[in-house]
């Protein structure tokens, strides 16, 4: 058990997922507390000492389910696992076996409900259907949809509901959620004897990084699912508070500001004229202003969303925020975010009334920069920080660096966060190597743990007068 848990933490670390050695060894001794056969209640209990953040529950149960899974059953006889039956093994012999009898008998065990009965079939159907092949590195996603599949899962329900006499308004909506629960029990059921199965095969660990969750602030923001987007709307504003937070305690602490003369001598007054305790005057923390400049074009739209709302979500934290959007043609969009307005209301409006397209709707970094210095360069001073997001590929258009170079000589500094890996930069129509040159700081940043490093970045560097590159 010990070396599955050493496995187990190992992954969390993979992951993502601070351990801790005294969280490891804590994790080690609630084990001698819990009865091994309750998975939940090992699974609750292991959470309680090894995750501290909410968010990387999903994560954690994906690796619990793999390093815990459910062991094959033991021949009484020999101690040993028992050998696969017929229509209990590996075989893909799907389509000589008729499954209507095996369907009908899911109904009737879905119906009752016997979940025994259940268990026996998804150890049965995983056999007949699943098709898998020993050392093959398949997920078990794939595995669990030829089986459902060849089950017709998306019928169960019209099944159920046919064996009953038509029920009516409320007692027809409790009994279809009844059947729902039951149905994704049986799914549950399957997914665990695939996941038995391929750790069986292949071993834990390399079971582990075929299915590996990765953490919500990991995932790449400009290919985010659905899903996932959903996730991180639901993380961007507790990451803001906290961010913010954090923030604000470290400028606190920040160096202490000059020698108060005055006050020095006045304290030296309780010591005899001995200068034992030097006073200092509590240092002006400067708040820079920001100019946000977001392409919002197809590629880079879900990323422009998530910086511009992190952006406003800490606005405590800057002098000032204004926010400009561009595709071909810029537009400011700062009153779109009025307070009291809703975020995802605002970016509806933004597609919808802001004058972001100049021409064919295609991305043009450099059109865009004139059109901006031209509007609204009074909106960039000596305090200004600029932020452009966008991932520099303007079509094969002219780039007009020296825009961009004249706007890095009037502003406090520019930041250019690109949601591209490094190693496109510069290839095909990106012109990165146009502004480089006029950029503090060049920033791949692709999801919101690199966002949120950079916007602590500088919100201390301009409390501290410092800046930093980055690429």
């Amino acid at each position: 058990m010990i070396t599955i848990l050493t496995g187990f933490v190992s992954e969390l670390r993979q992951v993502g997922i601070p351990v801790s050695m005294v969280e490891a060894i804590d994790a080690a001794g609630a084990i001698e507390h819990v009865p091994l056969a309750d998975r939940e209640a090992l699974r609750h209990s292991l959470a309680a000492c090894l995750v501290k953040n909410a968010h990387h529950l999903e994560a954690f149960d994906a690796a619990f389910d793999v390093f815990f899974s459910r062991q094959p059953p033991v021949d009484d006889s020999s101690g040993e696992p028992a050998p696969a039956s017929e229509g209990d093994g590996g075989g893909t012999g799907a389509g000589e076996v008729d499954l209507e009898p095996i369907i009908a008998g899911l109904v009737g065990a879905l119906s009752a409900p016997d979940y025994a009965a259940l268990q026996a079939i998804a150890r049965q159907v995983v056999g007949l259907l699943a098709g898998i092949q020993p050392g093959r590195p398949v997920g078990g996603r794939y595995y669990l949809y030829r089986v459902l599949s060849r089950l017709g899962a998306e019928a169960l329900p019209a099944r159920l509901m046919a064996a009953h006499e038509e029920p009516e308004g409320l007692e027809r909506t409790l009994l279809a959620d009844e059947y729902r629960a039951r149905i994704e029990s049986f799914e549950s059921m399957v997914r665990d004897e695939i996941r038995r199965r391929l750790v069986a095969d292949r071993g834990r660990e390399a079971v582990a990084r075929t299915t590996r969750q990765l953490l919500i602030e990991d995932v790449d923001l400009a290919h985010a699912p659905r899903a996932d987007i959903a996730r991180m709307e639901r993380v961007i504003q507790p990451l803001a508070r906290k961010l913010a937070a954090r923030l604000a305690h470290r400028r606190r602490h920040l160096r202490k500001g000059r020698l108060d003369i005055r006050k020095t001598v006045r304290r030296s007054l309780s010591t005899g004229g001995l200068l034992a305790d030097p006073q200092f005057k509590a240092p002006r923390v400067a708040k820079p202003d920001i100019v946000l400049l977001c392409d919002i074009s197809g590629s880079v739209a879900t990323f422009a969303h998530f910086t511009m709302q992190l952006m406003y979500a800490m606005s405590s934290q800057f002098s000032r925020v204004r926010a400009f959007a561009f595709i071909d043609g810029v537009d400011e969009v700062t009153g779109f975010f009025a307070p009291g307005v809703d975020f995802h209301d605002s970016i509806g409006r933004i597609s919808r009334e802001a004058s972001v397209v100049h021409f064919d709707g295609h991305s043009d970094y450099g059109n865009v920069l004139g059109q901006l210095v031209e509007r609204h360069g009074q909106a960039i001073t000596p305090r200004t920080s600029v932020i452009i997001t966008g991932d520099g590929r303007n079509n094969y258009r002219p780039a007009n660096g020296d825009l961009l170079a004249g706007i890095a000589a009037t502003a406090r500094a520019v930041y250019w966060l690109n949601p591209e890996p490094a190693r496109f930069w510069d290839t095909g129509d990106s012109v990165m190597r146009e502004y480089a040159p006029s950029c503090t700081g060049l920033f791949e940043v692709r999801t919101l743990r690199q966002l949120e490093a950079f916007v602590e970045e500088l919100a201390m560097a301009a409390a501290t007068h410092t800046t930093a590159v980055k690429v």
